[in-house]
């Protein structure tokens, strides 16, 4: 038997050699690391989560009663960087300009960085944004099943422009209950959404078109995919008791088609028990 208690924080993920999914739960009093815990092992397990009734502002380690963004207090939503509006809308990013939406060094070191404009196959193709070095991992926490790269940008903002002018011709965001269920309707190989899209963007974004035309297949460590996923919120119903049949995206996945986003839970403080 396992028992944890920890302030959740977003799993953090990997691709191995043979393209399945790692998850990695940090495990964290308040603000302070203390270790990290894999989780594919607990895939098949016993699995019981409660709510302690108690959460601290992932930036601040400020108790409150809610959280904004993911896991922020409000004040931090409004002033931290992690709150900072271009993590969303990249296309916001001033940083290369020398221009900070929020804090300087924070900016120059996540958004005047090299980027990636990929396809990833969701709950349908969609068009996303990410660092270099992040790649995987972003993929993963969508639930994306392929991926392959468009463009690379030498910062944030110009690769939030390409991914704004193709918005009108796919789809920026995931449908979670369809990529949970497996169900993407689109089955249209990446590489010729890749050349359909490259086709509709200005001839000036053409120097940053990607020649890599690998499309990354990646697996998840999931038993059973939920046929009509509902999802659990720890305010409603603080103590989860359950079997432990799949992870896919953020989610936990239980046996009877119930779903845990641990992403939305940051901040919030759980006692964890594996049997």
């Amino acid at each position: 038997m396992i028992h944890i208690t920890t302030h959740l924080r977003k799993m953090q993920t990997a691709l191995n050699a043979a393209n399945q999914a790692q998850y990695v739960l940090p495990i964290v009093n308040i603000l302070d690391f203390k270790e990290e815990i894999q989780l594919n092992d607990w895939v098949g397990k016993h699995i019981g989560i409660a709510f302690t009734n108690h959460i601290h502002c992932i930036a601040t380690g400020k108790k409150i009663k809610k959280t904004y963004g993911e896991g922020l207090s409000y004040d931090a939503w409004l002033s931290s960087p992690l709150g900072n509006p271009a993590i969303i809308n990249p296309e916001l990013s001033r940083i290369h300009e020398g221009i900070a939406l929020r804090d300087k060094e924070w900016e120059e070191k996540h958004h005047n960085q090299p980027h990636f404009v990929y396809l990833s196959r969701t709950s349908s193709v969609k068009v996303g944004v990410t660092r270099s070095t992040n790649l995987y991992s972003r993929w993963i926490d969508q639930g994306a099943t392929e991926g392959i790269v468009l463009a690379f940008t030498p910062y944030r903002q110009l690769a939030g422009l390409i991914e704004v002018a193709l918005k009108d011709h796919m789809a920026d965001k995931t449908a979670w209950q369809t990529m949970l269920k497996g169900e993407c309707t689109d089955t249209v190989a990446l590489t010729i959404h890749k050349d359909r899209m490259l086709e509709l963007l200005p001839s000036s974004y053409e120097s940053f078109f990607s020649d890599d035309d690998t499309v990354h297949q990646i697996h998840y460590p999931v038993l059973q995919l939920p046929k009509k996923p509902k999802s659990l919120k720890l305010d409603s119903q603080p103590a989860i008791d359950k079997r432990l049949v799949g992870i896919k995206g953020q989610y936990l996945i239980f046996e009877d088609d119930s779903v845990f986003n641990i992403r939305s839970h940051a901040g919030y403080e759980v006692e964890i028990s594996v049997e």
